[in-house]
């Protein structure tokens, strides 16, 4: 059996810890970000929108440095504003964070964009979904795995996917194929990372979750039975206190919230049913899109 840093069945420890969390002005990042500050991690937070630069749908970095520094002071967060698009920037991320924190142990892609369309979606848009939430991600951990190496005490990556990653949802092409490919990326980085005490896992979420972007999206749709970000990131961060062994999975909201009794529901009126856990097989409905 190959050696791993440390103790593959010692809890990882989080106060200490940096964190790279990606798409953290708003929604599930954010959240996680604050989480992560409140367990203890410096936090560098990388998305586009920032207060000199806002986007449409609401959320700033500069608001979630905000939460996390008012909450535990100075120096605790980072804003790192990033297209991540952009290849180069998502290199300079990675470097902005070692060069304010010192080092890094913690990668969480979080960060996606989603287009409406099916096969006739424009091709433009649909290279634009698999840069940021395929490619993205697949360069930040190529340069974040020499930095957490350096630390000498393992650490953690986390992808966030979808469940328009295993079903075929009407109007969510492209993104469910980006998303069922980080999840693929998950178990082979898994493999490979193994080794070093590096754990690489994959967070789905399959139950409805209010971020800002979603909500946008989906302007027709009964919300109240959509859980807070907050609910979200609760279990991203469980998933990240795992030991080194807990490595190559790709858990669902749901079925972690069912199976470890975590993440209770603060919905309105908690959702119910039993989300897919494999891809669908089969001839899927073809129905009219909820998203716009």
């Amino acid at each position: 059996m190959t050696d791993h840093v440390g103790s593959d069945d010692a809890p990882y420890g989080l106060e200490g810890k940096v964190a790279l969390v990606t798409g953290a002005s708003r929604g599930v990042g954010a959240a996680t970000a604050v989480a992560l500050g409140d367990a203890g991690c410096r936090v560098a937070c990388a998305a586009r929108s920032t207060d000199a630069s806002p986007k449409r749908t609401p959320g700033t970095l500069d608001a979630t440095v905000a939460a996390v520094t008012g909450a535990h002071g100075p120096g605790r967060a980072l804003a790192v504003p990033t297209d991540l698009s952009d290849s180069g920037q998502v290199v300079a991320m990675v470097a902005a964070t070692v060069a304010a924190f010192g080092r890094l142990d913690i990668l969480v892609n979080n960060a996606a964009v989603t287009f409406v369309g099916d096969l006739g979606i424009p091709m433009r848009r649909h290279d634009l979904i698999m840069e940021i939430n395929l490619r993205a991600p697949l360069i930040a951990i190529r340069e974040a795995v020499p930095h957490i190496r350096a630390s000498g005490q393992g650490g953690r990556i986390l992808n966030v996917s979808s469940l328009a990653a295993l079903d075929p949802i009407p109007g969510l092409m492209s993104y469910g194929v980006s998303k069922i490919g980080l999840e693929r990326l998950t178990l082979d980085a898994a493999r490979q990372l193994a080794k070093d005490g590096i754990a690489v896992n994959c967070f789905r979420i399959d139950v409805p979750v209010a971020s800002e972007g979603f909500v946008a999206n989906t302007p027709d749709s009964d919300h109240s039975t959509w859980e807070p970000a907050e609910v979200a990131a609760e279990g991203i961060c469980w998933m990240l206190r795992q030991p080194a062994s807990y490595s190559g999975r790709r858990e669902s909201m749901a079925g972690l919230r069912r199976r470890e009794g975590i993440m209770a529901s603060r919905s309105a009126q908690p959702h119910v049913g039993t989300p897919a856990s494999e891809m669908f097989d089969g001839l899927a409905g073809d129905t009219e899109t909820i998203f716009r």
